[in-house]
């Protein structure tokens, strides 16, 4: 076989290419650290760290929920946290607001304090998050969460029902907020009657009626109150019916023919089913005080803490309806609070949870990323060991051309 000086030249300059383009190759990826450059180097290895690579982005993102979710939530839990303990403030107040001792200065005393607390209140229940929003007004979270309606004097709820919820993981999403009607308008009031002046017949000439003993009432009020919309007109209508023709006089509570409680009285004053009773005038055979049982009611805290106040201010009210007043607010008050530990605990379990996912991303990620890495990063010791091969391999190209292409005829001529 013949060799022109252009083949020797040729397959040398190819040989120191080639060798190049291994060590720039082995350099490559000592210094990314990677085994697989390109999909061309191995096209199945790629095609599976993408998809992982995928999924550690995905994570990601569910981390960044996560910081936001908990961020979120810890906002939430302080600002129930402070309305929680202006509630319990206020119950104290309401209690003290009872003593019969109490002056004209007294009452303006306490009634600025309650003012203050249903300013912080308000405020509280205002709370934004750190974008602006409003917490409690669910999807209305452009709207104020509260507003005084100066038209029906009481405190409007301006949001709705909705709920926000973040996702966290692949198919679990966690409620980022509490919507007010939920922690503040679905708070229960006191269980009472219609009006505390009675209807009457006979000798009786009128009666009022106060619930007095609101543990009995209560029993007596959710066994026989007829929530149906449709029930017949007088449905919740309760009839005392007294006969005062004999020594003692006697009565019995009852609805048509179902009687619920019976007894005997000596004065104008009866209790019944929790209820006190007191009429004036002579009451004959089958003389009756009629009174109506009160729908349950719902109500914020607001509205309480604002009637409550009312109440202290006004020197006009008489003893039994201001000890009402007080009544109603400190089942209010009460309610309100245990809603909102109910919420906190809820909160609470949220949380527990949003930790639970961030160490299971957690996991996940480390396991994806040591999966990838095993498909495409690089063995740096077998990496190594590859670039100086090829090095040795340029080397001896380099020195094996130079020696050929001195090569000349003459030299083997003596």
């Amino acid at each position: 076989m013949r060799l022109s000086h252009n083949m020797i030249f040729k397959n040398n300059l190819n040989s120191i290419l080639n060798s190049q383009q291994e060590v720039n190759k082995s350099m490559h990826q000592v210094n990314t650290q990677k085994r697989v450059l390109s999909a061309s180097d191995d096209p199945s290895a790629m095609a599976r760290s993408l998809l992982y690579s995928d999924k550690i982005q995905t994570n990601e993102q569910y981390d960044k929920n996560l910081t936001m979710l908990k961020s979120r939530l810890d906002t939430q839990e302080g600002v129930l946290t402070n309305i929680k303990d202006s509630l319990l403030r206020s119950i104290e107040l309401t209690v003290n607001a009872g003593n019969g001792a109490l002056t004209a200065p007294d009452k303006a005393s306490l009634s600025e304090e309650l003012e203050a607390i249903q300013t912080a209140v308000l405020e509280l229940m205002n709370s934004k998050t750190e974008d602006g929003r409003y917490i409690f007004s669910g999807y209305q979270d452009n709207n104020r969460t509260y507003e005084y309606d100066s038209l029906n004097n009481r405190y409007a709820y301006q949001g709705d029902q909705g709920q926000h919820k973040i996702k966290v993981a692949e198919g679990v999403e966690i409620k980022s907020s509490d919507n007010g009607f939920d922690v503040f308008e679905s708070v229960e009031q006191r269980l009472n009657v219609t009006s505390n002046t009675a209807t009457t017949t006979g000798g009786i000439l009128n009666a009022d009626v106060y619930v007095t003993q609101q543990g009995p009432f209560d029993i007596f009020h959710k066994a026989n109150y007829n929530p149906d919309p449709t029930a017949p007109a007088g449905s919740n209508e309760f009839e005392l019916v007294l006969n005062g023709t004999v020594t003692p006089g006697t009565y019995q509570l009852r609805q048509g023919a179902t009687v619920f409680e019976t007894g005997t009285y000596t004065e104008d004053n009866i209790q019944a089913a929790g209820i006190e009773f007191s009429f004036m005038g002579t009451a004959g055979a089958a003389d009756t005080i009629t009174f109506e049982l009160e729908a349950p009611k719902k109500d914020n805290v607001l509205n309480t803490l604002d009637n409550l106040i009312n109440a202290v201010q006004d020197p006009t009210l008489s003893d039994k309806d201001y000890r009402q007043v007080l009544a109603d607010s400190m089942i209010g008050l009460e309610n309100a609070k245990n809603t909102v530990s109910q919420i906190q605990s809820g909160l609470g379990g949220r949380k527990n949870t949003a930790t639970r996912i961030i160490d299971a991303n957690t996991d996940l990620d480390i396991n994806n990323k040591i999966a990838r890495a095993d498909l495409i990063e690089l063995d740096m010791a077998e990496a190594i060991t590859e670039l100086t091969k090829h090095e040795t391999q340029l080397q001896a190209s380099q020195a094996t051309y130079g020696r050929l292409s001195n090569l000349s005829l003459l030299d083997y001529i003596r």
